[in-house]
């Protein structure tokens, strides 16, 4: 079984990791659009990016357009393996809760059988 992330794992960071992985490896989206699409403020925002970027898992750009800045945030190819460990990490608690529930029906089938007569011992 994989390892969950703790760095992804919390769920803010998670659908930062999401929305990134679903762009082109090395495409970057810009912070305002990525603050929009999560609701959040921006200190709520850089605090998250900034776990993200210590870790390795997002790269920065920055640059201008006219006179204001413009903040790009893309997936590293680390944050990529490290997101698509974490979803298999996920995957393998979903299947094997599947798997679970599965013999449970199985265990519950079992006991509402009726037991079957024995026609030598009748």
């Amino acid at each position: 079984m994989n390892a969950p992330d703790e760095i992804i794992h919390q769920s803010i960071r998670l659908q930062i990791s999401a929305i990134l992985h679903a762009r082109a490896p090395g495409e970057a989206m810009e912070f305002k659009l990525l603050k929009s699409l999560l609701r959040l403020t921006d200190g709520n925002l850089a605090s998250h990016i900034a776990t993200l970027e210590k870790a390795g898992y997002v790269a920065l750009r920055k640059d201008f357009v006219g006179k204001k800045q413009r903040t790009q945030i893309a997936l590293t190819r680390a944050g990529r393996k490290a997101f698509e460990r974490h979803i298999a990490f996920l995957k393998d608690i979903v299947d094997g809760s599947q798997q679970v529930t599965k013999l449970d029906e199985i265990a519950a089938d079992r006991r509402n059988r009726k037991p079957s007569i024995n026609r030598r011992n009748a």
